[in-house]
């Protein structure tokens, strides 16, 4: 039994060119929302030919490919080196584009917990814990991100099955709790620097157990 979501609309969309640091650039349509359950202000980045995936996924062609990415200020927007978020918003903005589908772009920042205790949590970091473990020892959890706005959202754009472009099958656990179908998951690339090998070591670790753990995808 799927929970019951309300029904969410689109507020806004509009046409949106991007360009990154590198060169890159692609057009988006950026749909905003009213009715999220969290009532924050998520957006959705049409690209490539979204609307033609979501519309031949029935007839048999291939699922929209779909990244819920979390804000991450530093690395998006700074290129903070501590994570791997701002290569990762990269990546998936151009996949997404070449096969057709959506970047949710998820208001959450540091796995949910917000911006000043993700900073906290770096200072512990300094001090020896892990990324997971300065969660804890704030008193959060390791990972405190709720999909379920993301799940309205995509409701909205007419997703019902996707390929999810994310290395973390947490995600494709939680989506499939609410209803939405995985069709296959789509591991993002490896970015590592120096200054992220132990975040990217925990983060491995606790993905390998979690997929051990997780049921498999149909």
């Amino acid at each position: 039994m799927f929970e019951a979501l309300p029904v969410a609309t689109v507020r806004t969309q509009v046409r949106v060119p991007l360009r990154f640091p590198d060169g890159y650039a692609t057009t988006a349509r950026v749909f905003s929302f009213d009715g999220l359950v969290d009532g924050r202000e998520h957006l959705a980045f049409g690209l490539g030919d979204w609307a033609g995936a979501v519309r031949r996924y029935p007839s048999g062609g291939a699922a929209p490919l779909v990244r819920p990415h979390s804000e991450c200020l530093t690395g998006d927007v700074f290129g903070s080196q501590r994570c791997d978020c701002g290569p990762q918003l990269r990546e998936a903005v151009e996949r997404i584009t070449a096969a057709g589908g959506f970047l949710l772009y998820l208001r959450q920042e540091g796995r949910g917990i917000g911006l000043y205790p993700k900073l906290d949590a770096y200072a512990l970091q300094d001090a020896g814990l892990d990324t997971y473990e300065a969660n804890r020892a704030l008193g959060h959890g390791e990972d405190e991100r709720d999909y379920r706005a993301a799940v309205q959202m995509l409701a909205v754009l007419g997703v019902e099955q996707l390929a999810l472009l994310s290395s973390n099958p947490e995600k494709a656990e939680q989506l499939g709790r609410l209803g939405v179908t995985v069709t296959e998951m789509v591991p993002t690339g490896v970015f590592l620097s120096p200054a992220n090998a132990d975040y990217l070591a925990a983060k491995a670790s606790r993905a390998a157990t979690r997929t051990a753990d997780a049921p498999a995808l149909h």
